[in-house]
């Protein structure tokens, strides 16, 4: 390949150009290229984006745009054949049968006419499949250069298409099949965390119970539009009230899953550990996120974030456990569980690294069953191979973890606050170790991010019920 001239970008006169010449290009249809499509132009047509909808209509499955194609007419025309200085004139266009993902377009520009008073070049414009199948054809017109030009190419920025609503479906689809699980939802007294709850009943998930102060939610609801028809409401006076009534849901009649709202997550797991009528088991308590991060192949849980402070390496060992079983629920075999640090070496002055450093010897030792243990590792050597393969790194986990154990809660919450926030993570969020799933997010949290944790409470219910049984 000629470097030098593939850094710039030249046209052909409107003398260089016969009948008869042609130019050609080939583009894949990507998912991304029809949702990127889709935020430039404003065509949400679900034929385009939904695919439970395209599934059931004509075509069989989602389509790209049918413009899509033209585009690349224009992307020849307007590159290489005539290439800069061209200007449009007009265009026509018929659509002979749809572009699914997938499939490869090769658009063919065919010169037909030239006009010598004017300088307009008419083209003959076809496009094919990747069976040979034509997919459209037409016209163009356009006003072609008649000086020569060669410029240095000015690369487009690279684009990234946030496909939080695809991702956010799919989080969902964790439970597929399952039933809807009753849920103690603790004063659902903001929009949020009140929409969060009955949102994930519209859907399948969960059959809220709302504690609360009844005529607060009642009016909330109606100021957000929201409908509370069939929905279980326990009055209660305030926050502490509430929780010690859902906790005892739970605990007496057979309530599968709690939600925090609005309170503060201290009032509510103050309910929840209290010895005498609590719901603890004996194991560790411990909060793991769940996100799905755009770039990332795989689902990311983080731990612990919420809960516990500062664990002990004792206490480490129970955080794990939790991390490892939600990973199985989830259908990974075998996590890899990362052992962050700000190094990748023990040193006695860094107790993250001891520690990561002890849990390994304890997995050596069998300890840690159906999970792969590395650390101590810094965050970048966890999740990226290349960051792993220069630092020389030979490790299953390195550059491939699903799970993130941080050394205390600052770390683990900077981590998925920066994941939501920076780079548009879906998120969700769930307790452990007490007898029923608890949903605890943050009071920041949106509907979806509560949907999506009570996804995680009624997949956690399920499979342990299932367990039980045996």
């Amino acid at each position: 390949m000629d470097y030098l001239a593939d850094s710039f970008i030249q046209n052909r006169t409107f003398d260089e150009i016969e009948v008869g010449d042609s130019a050609r290009l080939s583009r894949t249809l990507r998912t991304e290229d029809i949702h990127l499509f889709a935020a430039i132009s404003g065509d949400i047509n679900p034929t385009h984006l939904d695919p439970e909808f395209a599934h059931a209509g004509q075509f069989r499955d989602v389509v790209g745009h049918s413009l899509w194609g033209a585009t690349l007419i224009s992307a020849i025309l307007g590159n290489e054949f005539p290439g800069p200085g061209t200007v449009y004139v007009s265009q026509s266009q018929n659509f002979w049968r749809p572009v699914t993902v997938g499939d490869v377009l090769t658009v063919t520009v065919t010169c037909r006419e030239k006009f010598e008073h004017n300088h307009h070049i008419v083209f003959d414009c076809t496009a094919v499949n990747q069976t040979g199948v034509k997919v459209m054809d037409g016209v163009a017109e356009v006003t072609a250069p008649t000086q020569r030009i060669r410029r240095p190419k000015v690369l487009p920025p690279k684009v990234t298409v946030a496909d939080r609503e695809e991702r956010f479906r799919r989080l969902l689809s964790i439970t597929e099949g399952l039933a809807p699980i009753r849920v103690a939802v603790v004063s659902p007294c903001d929009g949020d965390s009140l929409r969060g709850p009955l949102q994930a009943a519209l859907v399948g998930l969960v059959e809220p119970i709302l504690v609360g102060p009844r005529r607060r939610i009642r009016e909330l609801a109606e100021e957000q539009d929201l409908e509370l028809q069939g929905v279980r409401i326990i009055d209660a006076d305030d926050d502490r009230a509430a929780a010690a009534i859902a906790v005892a849901l739970c605990r007496d009649e057979g309530v599968a899953a709690l939600m925090k709202g609005s309170l503060h997550t201290r009032e509510l797991m103050r309910a929840v550990l209290a010895k005498a009528d609590g719901l603890q088991t004996g194991r560790r308590v411990s909060h793991v996120s769940l996100a799905s991060v755009p770039g990332y192949p795989r689902l990311l849980m983080v731990t612990d974030a919420a809960i516990n402070i500062a664990p002990t390496l004792d206490e480490k060992v129970g955080i794990v456990d939790n991390a490892i079983d939600l990973a199985h629920m989830l259908g990974i075999d075998t996590p890899k569980v990362a052992l962050l640090a700000a190094t990748d070496r023990v040193s006695p002055l860094m107790p993250a690294t001891k520690d990561a450093a002890a849990l390994v010897e304890m997995a050596k030792a069998g300890r840690f069953a159906g999970a792969v243990l590395d650390g101590p590792l810094a965050f970048d050597k966890a999740v990226s191979p290349r960051a792993a393969a220069i630092k020389g790194i030979a490790s299953p986990v390195a550059g491939a973890a699903d799970v993130l154990v941080a050394h205390d809660i600052e770390v683990a919450n900077a981590i998925i606050r920066q994941l939501e926030h920076f780079v548009g993570a879906m998120m969700g969020g769930i307790v452990l170790g007490a007898r029923v799933p608890i949903v605890l997010t943050n009071r920041a949290d949106t509907a979806q991010t509560r949907m999506v944790s009570c996804a995680i409470a009624q997949l956690i219910h399920h499979h342990n019920s299932s367990r039980e049984a045996k």
